[in-house]
């Protein structure tokens, strides 16, 4: 059989030298992109970091992704500063009113509630009850050297004055010490301040259940010095509430030995409806058993719809920002078809290609939302030193206490909140980035180079 001289050894062929010319050849064709490359390799990140830094004619690409960048990053940081100050703003309020007011208030139905002490005395014996602390409560007219003003007069007794934390931890002046004995009364600093009293003053108080004579009703009338002064935080208390002895106001108001009603503090606020079938068993009489939050539900339902609204309108800052990530990679896309399509001539696949684009939309949501969350932070930690300088800056009253109750301006960060914000917002830029980088896979590498 004959054999091919290609094969024979010694072939003159096999002794030929390359030729030159095909060496510049193969030098010149381009090499292959490294095979069994992984998702998110080296390379992808490479060439989405150097699509991220825009040429000088890419700079209105570059312009879209500043606003996505920035835009991203405010509505980070204004929903976490806003999510703070409506939850710290529910917070001092619960705190303000629960430190005043009790959990749960008893007020008579069938008789006058003159056995206040034997049922104060049972109740304080139900498991999770902190104290129960009968009160006498009636409206007068309070006159000082300034001014008068329509006040909530409260008696209470002396070895209760100190459970009542709104007012026994927040005396500015004066004391409680032998309150009972002293016969004044404890007014808060707004009061104080609209009467033009100080410690020592007489506060005059003029109640419409006076004394009863041949011609009629005339107001009881009577001056009570000043002991103490003290300042809650919420100016709707510090401005109207007077604090004086339990028998004194049992006089005032002609209540003979009858209280107004059983204020009771419980260990823990949120156990209310709990605890109130065992509180009505240790009353052991017929009475109006009211809680904390069936007080205040009108309220705290406003501050939540209120809460919940503002997290739903300001989240479409966020999504504004993570629209214009689409606008910005949609023009990158095209913009880099030409060298989209020379990637993919090279051995790029189209899953290269879309994660490329899908780490370039995703860095800026990333980056946008990481500095926002700083950025909402440091704001929210230091609001109060924020507003303080506002106010001296411009003159002017920018968290008024008449309008929002208290006399500081709180934040209060939930982690939970803050991680759902952070959460969402790298949701909506993850998806941002997917219609972008899938229509920069479907390109065609055929039709992207033909006319160039």
């Amino acid at each position: 059989m004959l054999q091919s001289t290609d094969s024979l050894p010694g072939n003159p062929t096999d002794a030929l030298p390359e030729r030159p010319d095909s060496r510049k050849t193969r030098a010149a064709r381009p090499k292959p992109l490294p095979a069994g490359t992984g998702p998110f390799s080296r390379f992808e990140w490479m060439l989405a970091g150097r699509y991220l830094r825009a040429r000088r004619r890419e700079a209105f690409i570059s312009v879209i992704a500043g606003f996505s960048f920035i835009g991203i990053m405010l509505g980070v940081a204004t929903l976490i500063i806003v999510m703070a100050v409506m939850n710290g703003f529910r917070a001092q309020l619960i705190d303000k009113i629960l430190g005043l007011n009790g959990h749960l208030i008893i007020q008579a139905m069938d008789s006058p509630l003159t056995d206040y002490d034997a049922v104060s005395s049972r109740i304080v014996m139900v498991d999770g009850v902190a104290s129960a602390i009968p009160l006498v409560e009636g409206q007068a007219l309070a006159s000082g050297t300034n001014s008068s003003s329509g006040v909530l007069a409260r008696g209470i007794r002396d070895v209760d004055l100190p459970n009542v934390r709104g007012v026994a931890e927040n005396i500015q002046l004066g004391s409680l010490v032998d309150f009972e004995a002293a016969g004044g009364v404890a007014i808060g600093t707004r009061l104080a301040a609209s009467l033009g009293l100080t410690i020592g003053s007489n506060l005059t108080l003029v109640s419409p259940n006076g004394n009863v004579t041949p011609l009629g009703v005339t107001p009881r009338i009577k001056a009570y010095p000043v002991t103490a002064i003290f300042e809650i935080g919420m100016s709707e208390y510090d401005s109207s509430f007077v604090f004086m002895p339990f028998g004194e106001a049992q006089a005032f108001f002609n209540l003979g030995d009858e209280a107004s009603a059983i204020e009771i503090y419980l260990d823990n606020a949120d156990l209310v409806g709990e605890l109130r079938p065992a509180i009505e068993r240790a009353a052991d009489r017929q009475i109006l058993l009211t809680d904390w939050q069936q007080r205040n539900v009108t309220f705290f339902s406003a501050l939540e719809i209120e809460r919940n609204v503002m997290f739903l309108i300001l989240s479409l800052i966020i999504l504004i920002a993570a629209l214009n990530i689409i606008s910005g990679l949609t023009m990158l896309v095209k913009e880099k078809g030409h060298a989209i399509a020379i990637l993919r001539t090279m051995g790029a696949t189209r899953g290269a290609i879309m994660r490329i684009f899908f780490i370039i939309g995703s860095s800026i949501g990333a980056i946008g939302t990481f500095a926002g969350f700083l950025l909402g932070v440091l704001i929210s930690v230091n609001i109060e030193t924020i507003r303080e300088w506002i106010a001296s800056l411009f003159t002017t009253d920018v968290f008024s206490s008449e309008l929002y109750f208290l006399s500081q301006l709180p934040a209060d960060l939930d982690f939970g909140e803050t991680a759902s914000v952070i959460v969402m917002t790298l949701g909506l830029s993850f998806l941002a980035t997917l219609y972008p980088a899938w229509s920069a896979a479907r390109l065609d590498p055929v039709e992207a180079l033909r006319y160039e």
